[in-house]
């Protein structure tokens, strides 16, 4: 486990290392059901006191991300991974491989249109151009995670009119083609699951779900994809991270 530990910092010691431990369980560093390190080697790898490593493993523990072995150690949750996603740029399928779990989807629209004026303007191309409209459930192993809308222009991908969705990976194609998504703007907000959104999940309505709006885009900032993805608030998890930049200070000329 590599450390970013910093004594000068704004945030404690103790937050730092939870954050630490939750990043590298969110990139597969540290793998559900494994165990960490012994405390006195953890303490030496992130320079903390043993007070202060009992604090931030407690904390995780609380959280769900840890379980504790009285006599053995600590482990992490079988469950951790399995509920949180990246705050990196991943394909569903490359999350549920890199989680140990087996993606499909249910395809419930799978057609071109007409790009309207409103899906013209925030993929920037013309209204009238043809617009690939894709809406999938995506489970793991099975379970239905989420309802996915996404929308390409049809253009990018020939003959994607024709791909077997339940299985195949839109990022496998556009990669295909040369147009690999490599940055996303995106917002979270919190939602209750309306009927339709409360059938596709298998949720009661009114139920809450986190939805994932993205504009995604090529290596030379295009426009590759937009897509609206609801999410089952009690299955999903968004991981990220803050770092708070150094103040200011006065530039001092020459004396």
């Amino acid at each position: 486990m590599s450390t970013s530990i910093r004594a000068d910092h704004p945030e404690p010691l103790w937050i730092q290392a939870v954050n630490l431990i939750k990043e590298q369980i969110g990139t597969g560093a540290l793998k559900p059901g494994s165990r960490l390190p012994p405390e006195r080697e953890l303490c030496e790898r992130l320079g903390i006191s043993r007070v202060t490593l009992r604090k931030a493993l407690t904390t995780l523990v609380e959280e769900g991300a840890l379980s504790a072995s009285h006599g053995r150690g600590w482990y992490v949750a079988a469950s951790a991974s399995a509920r949180e996603w990246p705050n990196s740029l991943e394909s569903f399928s490359e999350t549920a491989s890199r989680m140990g779990l087996a993606p499909s989807s249910t395809v419930l629209r799978q057609e071109v249109v007409a790009a309207d004026l409103d899906q013209a303007e925030h993929l920037s191309i013309a209204p009238g151009t043809p617009l690939f409209v894709l809406e999938r459930v995506r489970l793991l192993n099975d379970v239905p995670i989420a309802l996915d809308l996404t929308q390409v222009p049809a253009e990018f991908v020939p003959g994607i009119t024709d791909v077997d969705f339940r299985t195949g990976s839109l990022y496998d194609h556009l990669a295909a083609a040369n147009l690999d998504p490599v940055k996303a703007d995106a917002t979270v907000e919190a939602q209750q699951a309306d009927a339709y959104l409360a059938e596709q999940l298998q949720l009661e309505i009114g139920k809450p779900v986190l939805v994932m709006r993205q504009l995604v885009f090529s290596p030379t900032d295009r426009p590759l994809f937009s897509s609206v993805v609801r999410y089952r608030g009690d299955r999903y998890r968004l991981r990220t991270f803050f770092l708070r930049s150094a103040p200011a200070r006065p530039a001092w000329g020459p004396r």
